[in-house]
């Protein structure tokens, strides 16, 4: 039991080892990236800070529910590298390379959710968002639901299957027959009085 023991303890260390190196090295890319004027440092160092970001989000994406297709997480690296969201939210670096830009797309125009070099301001902003849609997702689906069941033992049980429906339905045309023929009078009186009044003096 007590080898057991010291056998998770040393895994535990060794994971957060690695995940304490992992993060060292993003640092330094980080670093190396800024210190660099070219293009390409650039493109390097906004392509680490989203990973950085994305990292950090990692927790969140992984409780999204594998069922909801709402989401793509993913890191484009094309001249304006982004973390995508969905199809319209995306996060990407400020203009000054340092600040991450949280934006969608909409009809009316791009709108910036969140701005901030702080990380961790911004992966807030992305937790809220995300779990908006969710919450939007599921108001829906709830939506689509009907509120109250039918019970299909609510026709009276000596009537049989079908003629309550039929009568039913012949007494409406008969109701809707009547209420046109009286709005048709009473548009068309000006001109079928004259008529009647012949036929009534014929």
């Amino acid at each position: 039991m007590r080898e057991n023991d010291l056998a998770k303890e040393a895994d535990a260390q060794q994971t957060d080892g690695a995940l304490r190196l992992a993060n060292a090295m993003r640092q330094a890319k980080l670093a190396a990236a800024d210190r660099g004027d070219s293009i390409v440092d650039v493109r390097q160092a906004e392509l680490a800070r989203l990973d950085l970001l994305a990292a950090d989000l990692k927790t969140v994406f992984d409780a999204v529910p594998e069922h909801v297709d709402l989401f793509d997480f993913t890191i484009s690296s094309g001249m304006q590298p982004r973390l995508w969201l969905d199809t319209t939210a995306f996060v990407m670096m400020g203009n000054d390379r340092r600040s991450y830009q949280f934006v969608r797309d909409t009809r009316q125009g791009r709108v910036v959710m969140a701005q901030s070099s702080d990380m961790k301001r911004v992966s807030e902003a992305v937790t809220a968002y995300i779990a908006d849609r969710l919450v939007e997702r599921e108001q829906l689906l709830g939506d689509n639901k009907p509120v109250v069941k039918v019970q299909p033992s609510a026709q009276p049980q000596n009537e049989p299957k079908g003629s309550g429906g039929f009568l039913q339905a012949l007494a409406w045309f008969v109701t809707g027959a009547l209420v046109g023929a009286v709005l048709l009078f009473l548009f068309f009186q000006d001109q079928l009085m004259p008529a009647l009044q012949v036929l009534m003096a014929g």
